[in-house]
């Protein structure tokens, strides 16, 4: 099991940076969307 999630995360490695970037930006994106209304 733990060779296995080794094996993935090496696997990943590369692209878990621009996802959790992605998830910054998603969560900003709604941050704002939800306290947009309050400013007009």
């Amino acid at each position: 099991m733990i060779s296995e999630l080794t094996d993935a995360l090496s696997r990943t490695r590369a692209t878990l940076w621009q996802d959790a970037l992605g998830a910054a930006a998603l969560m900003v994106t709604l941050f704002a969307g939800l306290h947009l209304p309050a400013l007009f």
